[in-house]
């Protein structure tokens, strides 16, 4: 019962890492995710003095992936009901071109005041308007979510390695009478350390496993999809190739690597 508490503080330790790690891959998806719905709702409203073509707004900036002419007819209508259909025509000759420019992504806001300068140089275009402060704040709160995760996810790091480093010493306090016997009988030093490497890899394929196992039962719960679904994003919860090498990859590093600490701290001290 003493094995099994033992076992089971180091496996806990262990998961609270992962699910951590596993929590700070999702809310980054689903900031990229979210970026690629607000370009497709983002744009730029140029004016022109003259036409110009998709091609040619793509060569002021790469980020530009299509221009698309903005119809005068609806505004014109609304401040010239009175008028002829002769007068509309020659009023729609002197009104300059505007266009709505769509992005490739969604820009950060240094890229936004590139983009309008390098519309600005152009000698045609007389006006930008890039909604720049409604984005400025929409980009800083999704940097702000992103850096809270990654400040909460590392305390985590630091505190859950730190107990996992007591727990691996504990055992190490255990098994160091029977060590220090197979040492004056000239037992090589990962021959008398087996016993707490093979307690690190067993705890970290153990909470691997049950990592794994939760995180691809989440990918797949409704109520969770929904949510995602509900603010017009699709995020990857858990990609069962690549997530679960991330996932035992880290489990048994920090594993291994705390125990091989313990071990060559143990050799000094003899």
């Amino acid at each position: 019962m003493k094995s099994v508490k033992n076992h089971l503080s180091l496996v806990i330790a262990l998961l609270s890492i992962l699910f951590s790690m596993q929590v700070y891959f999702i809310v980054e998806r689903a900031i990229d995710a979210y970026k690629i719905t607000l370009s497709k709702n983002y744009s730029v409203i140029a004016v022109s003095k003259k036409e110009l073509s998709s091609d040619e707004f793509k060569k002021i900036n790469k980020i530009i992936s299509n221009a698309q002419e903005i119809s005068p007819d609806s505004v014109i209508k609304r401040l010239t009901s009175d008028l002829k259909s002769t007068n509309i025509e020659l009023l729609k000759l002197t009104l300059p071109k505007f266009y709505k420019l769509s992005l490739e992504y969604y820009p950060s806001p240094s890229e936004v005041k590139r983009l309008r300068d390098d519309l600005l140089r152009n000698s045609s275009i007389t006006k930008v308007e890039d909604f720049s402060h409604n984005h400025d704040t929409v980009y800083k709160l999704l940097l702000l979510f992103k850096k809270v995760v990654s400040i909460f996810s590392v305390f985590v790091l630091i505190v859950t390695v730190l107990l996992i480093f007591k727990e691996l010493r504990i055992w190490q306090y255990k098994h160091n009478e029977r060590m220090s016997i197979m040492g004056l009988f000239g037992a090589a030093l990962w021959l008398r350390s087996a016993v707490l490497f093979r307690l690190s890899i067993v705890d970290a394929l153990i909470a691997s496993v049950i990592s794994i196992g939760v995180f691809a039962y989440l990918s797949s719960y409704p109520w969770i999809i929904e949510q995602f679904r509900s603010i017009g994003i699709d995020v990857v919860i858990f990609n069962p190739v690549d997530d679960s090498l991330i996932i035992v990859g880290v489990s048994m590093s920090i594993s291994i690597i705390l125990a091989s600490l313990i071990v060559l701290g143990h050799k000094e001290e003899a």
